[in-house]
């Protein structure tokens, strides 16, 4: 015969428990939202700026910049041809009166924005990957739960 007073007890940490199982599983399902909305935003505005890697890049040559291996390959590309044009000097070596030097501002920025966007592309998968994480998380103790 069991004791009552410990079917009682136990009745309402689980519902506790299948409650914090719920809410771990919308959680889970918010995160893949906002990371999948966050990888279509930046996919598309990459889209938007019609950029298409340099023939002489590694990687992609030719391919219109639309996700982060492609927007690396760009701003890697770009950051070869900075370095050409000015004689191998990054922007902080060249001196101030130097003409090259707003060449190797512009690349500057610009690989800074392919990689904003590659960063971006990061985030976002992470967080669909930790919204999996908590709905399994949430499923297993809603699984779990008596």
């Amino acid at each position: 015969m069991s004791d009552p007073t410990t079917t009682h007890t136990h009745a309402p940490r689980a519902k506790g428990v299948r409650l914090v199982g719920l809410l771990s599983m919308l959680s889970g399902l918010l995160l893949i939202i906002a990371g999948a909305v966050t990888w279509y935003v930046v996919t598309d505005e990459l889209n938007a700026q019609n950029i298409t890697v340099a023939e002489d890049a590694d990687w992609f040559a030719g391919e219109k910049v639309q996700g982060p291996l492609t927007a690396y390959s760009q701003a890697e590309i770009i950051d070869k041809h900075a370095l050409e044009s000015t004689g191998g000097k990054t922007y902080a070596e060249l001196d101030r009166e130097d003409p090259l030097r707003e060449v190797a501002m512009n690349a500057s920025f610009l690989r800074a924005s392919l990689f904003t966007s590659v960063v971006a592309y990061g985030v976002a998968l992470f967080a669909m990957g930790m919204g999996l994480l908590w709905i399994l998380l949430g499923w297993s103790l809603r699984k779990l739960a008596p």
